[in-house]
């Protein structure tokens, strides 16, 4: 396991450190429910700067691979992560409404933070709401030299109680 790194983003900013390493998708506890397999290492980087309105920001750079489990089939789904984030520090809750309110900045509380969780946070909300293949490539497909009666000639659950109802008349 590696070790947490916890900052405090605005000392992180003013003295514009960078920090970068590596990170097992193993270690990804909440994300382990969107992954076929937790095999592989996630790199990040993270530098703090003041933009030209004297704010305080942190760039976030992530990327990776990460294997995912299609919604479709249920078959293995390889997801690229190359994820570049600016994060506006904000220090109240009634500053982060009013950037909330602006679909343009992408802002957080400047509490002191884990910045594993932030990462993984990222991570996550990159993701799509149902990751599956794209059109042609799923597992789940029917053969492409199955035609429309083969198709419905497929068992039909519902079959059973079709008969059985046309029995009690």
């Amino acid at each position: 396991m590696s070790v947490r790194f916890i900052i405090d983003p605005l000392d992180f900013v003013r003295k514009a450190e960078k920090h970068h390493g590596r990170i097992s998708v193993a270690e990804l506890e909440r994300l382990q429910d969107f992954l076929y397999e937790n095999q592989g290492d996630i790199i990040y980087q993270i530098s703090g700067l003041l933009d030209q309105d004297n704010r305080p920001y942190l760039l976030v750079r992530i990327e990776g691979s990460l294997q995912l489990c299609c919604q479709r089939c249920l078959g293995r789904l390889t997801h690229r992560l190359d994820i570049d984030i600016a994060l506006l520090l904000v220090q109240t809750e009634q500053e982060l409404e009013i950037y909330d309110a602006d679909e343009t900045i992408d802002a957080i509380l400047a509490a002191e933070m884990d910045i594993h969780d932030l990462l993984e946070e990222e991570i996550i909300l990159s993701l799509s709401i149902s990751s599956r293949h794209k059109e042609g490539e799923c597992e789940a497909e029917y053969p492409k030299h199955a035609n429309a009666a083969e198709i419905q000639d497929t068992k039909n659950p519902f079959a059973i109680l079709k008969a059985l109802k046309k029995t009690q008349h």
